[in-house]
This record gives structure tokens, sequence and C-alpha cells, in this order.
């Protein structure tokens, strides 16, 4: 603290001026750095006080300076006695003692212009006992002291407790999250994102328990040390919106997973109610061993796995089943450690399970959803929770229980430390790992609870599955591949979620999420959606909708494209990228097909088409204003959830719609509508019931110009019940690679099978709300109908094959009539636009009394093949009118032509990291050069996405391509692909293939 050597003149003795002096800036020194001393004497001993006041009033300045703190040095013990002037017993052989001590007692006197600390040495320097031994006996009695000292230190260690020494807060070395472990028990260990080599990402289901653990810089003191877990979600995490969670840790009861503190910090730090129960003692460390109801894995991998992050300079990692090589970090362990052990709740070893039991004795598997009904009566499971699993050294175990109505998402944790009584002075460290938080149908209390297991694996485990296309007399299943635990689709979900403006505190809603979920799939030009819709046939700037496998790859363009919309999808694309994001998410969730999907602009319940006197259709309507179509095949979604908001009996599968079709509240999305509320007609309910009531139930109406009509147009007959004619769905127990026998009609679920017209036109009547339209939807008198028509279904029809349309005729008056026929064949899209005009036979004959006449429309290859769009659709359209009676008949019909199916088949068996063989192999049908040609091949652990451009193929050329492939995943595992080109598309096959470990 002073560096000045004071001389006098004579004596070699400080004047008391100068001591004074320097005291007083001693104690202004002293004064300043109270501040920062106050945390230091805290808990510091009354002799301890003492002997800093003594310190400061015999504070004396040598020439070998020290670093002193108030006149004791750094080594100063607290607690040792104040008659103790450490500084004494510094002095060493050869060295002048400038400000000797005073001898305190009575004789201690006071001399002007002299230091009270010079009598001793004057009375030592002219004593009869100054000898030649005085300096050796001086040495001695300071080597004695300060060895007295050593050893009353040493006995003094013990009683002291650390955090005199160890003032600062407790700092994080290493966190293990345990990603691998817990995803065996929450039901993701399949997520890439779980088994990453370089950083896993813990993904969890909300409603059950995981396992964590830190690693300190010292052992935790209950006493003095405060530890809180943190868990927060979004920008701006509030604890009162549930996206932030304060968990204190509480070491003052016996350890174990049993014990633990419910603090919950809500609005408060106030501690609920303690829970513990005596933990049975702990086994085995290595093998597996059930004790009372803990059952103990086997042993870890050392800590020395653990990987470094340079960018923190700490080393944190998840613990794979390999052994890492040695890290050479100072903050390495000093030897081999266990890492440790993660006791688990279970009755049986095969299955061991994360959970708590409050119950019996004789344990229980909280995996299974019988007994976790059990403990969700037992005690609350809607609140976070954490307690201490274990304590090994600096190593902490916790134990967090996630509630089931969580909200899901990207969680950060964070890690608070600080000294009782010091929260300001806090250390707060963020773990590198992104913890993703999901829906969990396997659990009870999740509102997205399922409790069939074969449901749950096709709904939320299975990555493929089929998306029916093609007519309702032909449907046409085409694999997809899902990818729901592709690294790059959870972050992906993420990211869409942020953008879908969905708050982080309504994210545990899966009402709400599936909502969002609606609306970001598509782009529109309001908003940045996942995928932009095209139905023209025009994708020369972008993919055509055929070309795409799955939803991976366009999850990965997206996030790569720095999250500007795809180009370009369909409905059914955007069906398959719900399912994707939905099972990623956790929902349950099934891709639903609905031939003959009515598309009500108006909100009239009807599909409203116009047509001249010679047949011909009115674009738009007469008034330019209608834009209704029916769509030959349109595909949604069906959401498995709770339905709190709605009456008893609604939940259970919910229709979600990402095709954009009408606005809802100033945004395209549509439902989550319940499916019992459209069956029943109930269209009251939320959310956009009535305009599903609509696609499934609407009316078509065709009317043909009348010049006796007062509004100048007539209804016409038709087939009241075309919309709506099936909806289809795949068969969770069964799949079919080659065919269609894995096909689930599920009509029966969206409609009643005994309603009757009127039922129907009745509920339609009251959601118009116009009653005074009904007129003009109404039939003509139909007794003076005596003239029968039918328009023939056409059978499978080979692309490149010539196709006949037929209508039958029968007259069944007494009479002749004559009658105006029109037979139109077009090439059309799948939403039911014209693309272009095929053939068309229009005449008006005679029909005999009682006869029968046949009306046929033959079609070419030449007179289609150039012409055809998207999915090969042909629409036929039959009209006719009867002059004696007024009579007006309309129908129409679509059918595909079929395309060669593509043959996929793998040489060899399969192995994983080995490179296996499969050939793609089809014939062109067409007589002309195929151009732009290239594959697509996509397999779930065999082969990501990918694109591989062809040759030109000659005309009616058997076409044989082969492709390597390395699979990384065993099991049980399909390879799809398809082949486009500039004249034919939609060419697609897949195969099944056993890949061995």
């Amino acid at each position: 603290m002073c560096s000045e050597t004071f001389i006098t003149k004579d004596s070699n003795e400080p004047s008391f001026a100068l001591v004074l002096s320097v005291l007083r800036k001693l104690r202004s020194s002293m004064d300043r750095m109270s501040s920062s001393m106050t945390s230091s004497m805290t808990g510091m001993g009354l002799g301890g006080i003492t002997g800093l006041t003594t310190g400061i009033s015999t504070l004396s300045c040598v020439r070998e300076q020290q670093i002193t703190i108030g006149g004791m040095p750094s080594n100063y013990v607290p607690g040792l006695s104040a008659s103790y002037n450490i500084s004494s017993f510094c002095h060493r052989p050869g060295q002048t003692r400038r400000c000797p001590m005073q001898r305190p007692g009575p004789s201690a006197q006071h001399r002007p212009g002299r230091s009270h600390s010079t009598g001793a040495l004057h009375r030592m320097k002219h004593s009869s006992r100054n000898s030649p031994n005085t300096q050796y006996t001086h040495n001695l009695i300071c080597k004695l002291a300060d060895q007295n000292e050593r050893r009353r230190r040493h006995d003094t260690m013990e009683m002291i407790p650390q955090n005199f020494y160890s003032q600062q807060p407790l700092k994080v070395e290493l966190t293990e999250f345990y990603s691998r472990d817990n995803s065996k028990d929450h039901h993701t260990e399949q997520y890439e994102l779980v088994n990453d080599n370089v950083l896993p990402n813990p993904v969890l289901r909300r409603g059950q328990n995981f396992f964590f653990a830190v690693r300190f810089d010292r052992t935790y003191d209950k006493q003095q040390d405060v530890i809180r877990i943190v868990f927060c979600l979004g920008p701006k995490p509030s604890v009162t919106k549930g996206t932030r969670v304060v968990l204190s840790v509480n070491l003052n009861t016996q350890q174990g997973v049993f014990q633990h503190s419910r603090d919950m910090m809500g609005l408060g730090m106030a501690r609920m109610q303690e829970t513990s129960t005596t933990m049975a003692p702990i086994g085995s460390m290595c093998g597996m061993s059930t004790i009372g109801t803990i059952t103990t894995i086997g042993t870890m991998s050392p800590m020395s796995g653990m990987r470094e992050t340079t960018t923190y300079g700490v080393r944190r990692s998840s613990f794979g089943n390999e052994t890492m090589p040695a890290q050479h970090s100072p903050l390495s362990p000093p030897g081999p450690m266990e890492r440790p052990i993660i006791e688990r709740y279970s009755a049986t070893a095969q299955h061991a399970s994360f959970g708590r039991s409050y119950g019996s004795q004789h344990g229980s598997r909280h995996g299974s959803m019988q007994n976790l009904a059990i403990n969700t009566s037992s005690h609350e499971m809607d609140k976070w929770d954490i307690s201490v699993q274990r304590q090994d050294g600096n190593t902490i175990t916790f134990q967090v229980h996630v509630p089931a109505n969580a909200p899901v998402g990207v969680w950060n944790c964070w890690v608070q430390t600080h000294r009782t009584g010091q929260r300001d002075n806090r250390h707060d460290y963020k773990c590198d790992e992104d913890i993703y938080i999901l829906f969990n149908p396997w659990c009870r209390d999740d509102t997205v609870y399922m409790d069939n297991d074969a449901f749950r694996k096709e709904y939320v485990l299975n990555e493929q599955g089929k998306i029916w296309c093609g007519t309702w007399r032909q449907p046409k299943g085409r694999k997809w591949i899902y990818g729901q635990f592709d690294d790059v689709v959870l972050p992906a979900c993420m990211y869409l979620l942020e953008r879908s403006g969905l708050e982080h505190s309504e994210r545990g809603n899966p009402v709400r999420v599936s909502r969002a979920i609606s609306s970001i799939i598509n782009a529109n030009a309001d908003d940045d959606g996942l995928m932009v819709g095209r139905y023209d046939g025009e994708y020369k700037d972008g993919v055509s909708p055929h070309a795409w496998t799955g939803s991976v790859a366009i999850l990965e363009r997206y996030l790569t494209d720095g999250g500007r919309p795809v180009e370009y999808g369909q409905c059914w694309v955007f069906s398959g990228l719900v399912v994707t994001i939905c099972r990623a998410l956790g929902i349950p969730c099934r891709s639903v097909t609905n031939y003959v999907s009515a598309h009500d602009t108006n909100r009239t319940f009807t599909v409203d088409k116009y047509f001249d006197r010679d047949g011909n259709e009115v674009p738009n309507g007469p008034d330019e204003d209608c834009f209704d179509s029916c769509w030959n095949f349109h595909v949604w979604n069906d959401v498995w959830m709770q339905r709190p908001d709605l009456p008893q009996g609604y939940s259970g599968w919910q229709i979600i719609d990402a095709t954009p079709q009408e606005e809802a509240e100033a945004v395209y999305h549509c439902g989550p509508a319940s499916v019992e509320a459209v069956r029943r007609g109930e269209v009251g309910f939320q959310y956009d019931t009535p305009f599903m009531y609509g696609q499934l139930n609407a009316e078509l109406c065709h009317f043909q110009e009348e010049e006796n009509s007062d509004w100048g147009f007539i209804r016409m007959a038709s087939n009241q019940c075309q919309v709506g004619r099936k909806i289809l769905t795949k068969n969770p127990s069964r799949d079919d690679d080659e065919g269609e026998s894995d096909l689930l009609e599920i009509t029966h679920e969206y409609k009643t099978a005994d309603s009757s017209c009127s039922e129907r036109g009745a509920v339609i009547a009251s959601c118009r709300g116009y009653q005074r339209l009904q007129q003009y939807y109404d039939y003509p008198d139909r007794n003076a109908e005596d003239v029968y028509f039918d328009l023939m279904d056409i059978d499978i029809v080979p692309y490149g094959q010539p196709f006949d349309c037929t209508m039958n005729i029968q007259n069944k008056s007494h009479e002749d009539r004559t009658i105006l026929c029109v037979l139109t064949a077009s090439a059309c899209y799948y939403t039911g636009a014209i693309a272009s005009r095929l053939r068309r036979a229009q005449g008006e004959f005679i029909v005999r009394a009682g006869q029968r006449e046949v009306l046929k429309l033959h079609v070419t290859a030449q007179e289609y093949m150039d012409k055809l769009v998207d999915h090969s659709m042909v629409k036929v359209h039959a009209m006719a009118y009867v002059k004696q009676t007024r009579q007006a008949w309309s129908d129409e019909d679509d059918f595909p032509l079929q395309k060669p199916r593509m043959q996929v088949q793998v040489r060899s068996q399969p192995c994983v990291g080995q490179e296996c063989t499969v050939t793609f192999s089809f014939q062109n049908p067409l007589t002309v050069h195929l151009t732009d040609c290239y594959f697509t091949v996509e397999g779930p652990g065999v082969q990501r996405p990918r694109q591989i451009r062809f040759r030109d193929v000659k005309p009616g050329e058997f076409v044989n391509y082969q492709d390597k492939l390395v699979p990384r995943r065993s099991g049980e595992r399909r390879i799809v692909a398809t082949f486009s080109s500039r004249q034919i598309d939609e060419i697609f096959g897949c195969a099944s293939v056993n890949v061995r470990g």
C-alpha cells in the first residue's frame, strides 16, 4: 500500500508527522475500498474484523512491497487472533526493519518528534542483550511464528466455509442434455437433429420429463449458492405469458428423483409445497439394475468425450455411443470421469422410461398411457418442475418436467448462479443447444393425444405415404416422402411459425398452430409463404409440381434461399407439406382427397355454370362475376386434436386446407373445422365450417340461355349428388407400392349416408340467408320430362390411344321429339378449368317415339397429344334440349389418360454405408422425342432428394437408367422416383427395400 522509505537525520526513524500523514492517506484509501470489500467481509468472523482494525492502526511500511488489504497481507486468514501482526512474520534475514512495531503495554510512552514504534528498536540497540546472536534470535522467532501460523491456518481451514475463499458465483463449465437418451422415451429418436455428430439438439415432447447435467467450476454450496434454470421462448420471453420459465434449484432436502421443489417462477418467487420421499440407495453404476422403483442404465461415456466449443472456450456436447478423441483443453477433467448415471422409473428393464413416481413403491412405467393417466390424477402435470436427480462432485444432474400445455418451439436454456444475498452479482450461462419442444400424442394431458398406437405410428411417425389424385372412378395414389425427421424440417417449421405471426404464447394451442400452418404454406402477393401455387402448366421459371417427390427438398430450398417462396406447387403438394410440418411438430395428420370438390366463390352453396343456346359455356356467367368451379379432386388435411372451444363430441379429426381459395379474416387460411360438425351440418362452429360444408355438399347448377325466362336463363337438370363423390385417405394398416389397394374410403366420416336432399337443402338455405334467391335454383316441373339422357362412363384409356365419348338417348313418350345435342371433349386442368377443346359434335335430330339413339364422339391420339395439360385430364360435357317440352339436361365427366409406370429395382442387398445399385425403367408411350429430361430420386435414410439430368429419349424407347445409392439408416426403407420431360411428366415409381445395419 505504501512504497515510501522514511529516512531521518540521525536515528533512521520516521518522523511522527510523516507517519501520521501516511496513516491518513491509508484511511482515505480504505474508505474508497469499503464498497468493493463489502462482499469479501460478508460472513467474516469477529476476530477477522478485530484483526482488520488492529492492522489499520499498526500499519507500517517496509522496503519490501506487499499486497495488503487494510493492513493485512493477501494471505490473511479470517478468524485468527488479532494479536498476531502477520507483517512481522514476513521479515527475512539481511533486511532492516525500518518501522518496527511498538510493544504493547504500559511502558509505551510518547516522545515528541519520535514515533510510537521506535522505543523497542532504541532499547534493542542499546541493550546488553544486543549481542551478535540478536540477529539470529530475531530470525528464529520469525521462523517459529511463521511455522505456528501455518499450523493454525491448517487447523482453521477445516472450520472456515469455502465461500470465504470463493466469493464469486458458480460458473458453468459443461452442459449435457442427453439428447439421445431422452429421445428414446420421448419418441423422438428418429430425428436427425438428435443424432447429429456436431451439435446434437434435444428434441422433447411436452408432458414428459427429461434429464440434463451441468458441471460447475466447484462444488455446490447449498448454504451460499443459488442456482436457477431458465427456459426462454421467442425474442421477448415473458413469465406471465408462459414463454419464460424460471426454476429454482433446491438441494436443502435429501437429493433424489423423488424429492424436488415445485418452484414455478411465475408472478413471483413464491415457493410451492415441497414433495419429498426417501430415495432408495443408488445401485451399481454399471449394467442394468432395479432397486425399489429406480432403474439404472449402463455406464455412460466419460466426461472427456465432450467436444470443445472454441467460440466460448468451454466444452459442451451431447454424449455419443462412440468414444471421442481426448481433448487437451485446460477445462478438461484431470482424469477419467464417468458421466452421471441417468436413473429412470420402469417396471421392466426392456423399456426404462423417464418419469416421476409418487405412488406405489412397486414402480410404474411412465411411458405407458395407462399409468400416465394415473400419474396425472395424482399430481399436477400442468406446471414446469425441476428436481435434482443426483450430484457427483461438481456435476449436478437435473430432471425437468415440461407441462403438457407448454408452447411448442425452439427453447433456450440459461443457467443463472449467484451467491445468497448477491443477486446483482449474477453469472448467466446460455447453453449452446436449441431445445425443440413438440406436441405429445402419447400424453393424455396433451390436447393432441391419440390413444391408438397403430394410428400414432401412421399419423405421427410414418415418413412416407400416399396422396390420391386422378378421378373418383379411377383414383391414382402417388407416393410422397414426408421426411419429418430430416434435419432441415424442424428448423424450417420453426421459421415458418415465426413468419406466420402467431404469438409465442399461443403456440401451445394446436388449434391456433394448425390454423397458422394452413396460412403460411401458400405464398400470396401479400405474404412470404412457403410455396407458390400455379395451375396453368407454365413452370419454366421454377419446378413443376409433378417433379417433387417429397417435402424435404422444398423445405431445404426454402431455407437456403433465405425464406423466398419455392416455385411451384398445387393442392396435393401443399397437403404433403402440411403432413410433414404437422407430424414434425407432433400433431397427428393425414392427407385427404375429396373427389368432385366444389369451389363456391359467391357463397351460394352452388357451383354455377352458364351456357348459351348453342351449348357454349359463358365464361364467368352473364354478369362476369361468377368464378365458381368444380375441381376433379382437391386435397386437404385432417389433424387430430381436442376442441375445448366447441361442445362435446366435436373433437377428433379437424379439417385444415392450405390451398389458397378464399380469404378468411383477410388471410388465406382455412380451418380447423370439425369433421363431425361438417358431417352434421353444424355450420355455425369455428373455423370455416360453412366453406368446408360447401366443398362437400354444394349443388352443381347448370343454366342455359332461354328467351322465355324472366331472367334469361333456366335451370338444367343434373346430378345433385355429384359434389363430394368420394373421400379417400391412406389406409394406416396397409402399404401398396404397385397398386391402389391401400386406399381407405372415409366418405361416411364427412357425409351422412341417409341424409336426404331436403335436409341438405335446409342447411344450405339457412347458410345463404336469402330465401328469395331459392326460386332461381329450383328445377322446372320434372313431370313433363319424357326423354332420358345418359353420359356413359369411359374406361381406362392408355396414354397415346384413341377414345370415344358416348351419350345415350331414349324417348319414353308416345310422340316424336326434336332434340338439340352438343357433345364436347376438352383438355382440362384438375381444377376443372378448360385448357383447350379437343373435339366437338353438335346436331339436331328427331328421336322417334319409344326409340333409342346413341351419339358418339371419336377422339384420336393426334388430336389430344399436344393439348393435354397437368394430370392428362379430359373433360367430356354433354348437353341436350327438347324443343317440344323445353326439357333441358346437362352432364359432364372427367377421366385421366393412363401413363406408364416406372419400375424401381434394387439389384443387391443394401447395407448401411455401402453402395447399392438401383435401376429405374419405363417405356416412352409417345411417338415423339422426349427432351429436357430428368429423374428425381428420394428415400428417407437412403437418399436425400436429388435431381439427375438425363439425355433425350427416343420415340417408343425403353429407358433403363442405373444409379448408385448409399443407405444411411437400417430397416424398412422406400425409394421414390419421378421422371419429367417437356412432352410428358408424372411418370413415377416406388420400391421398398430392407437395409441391413
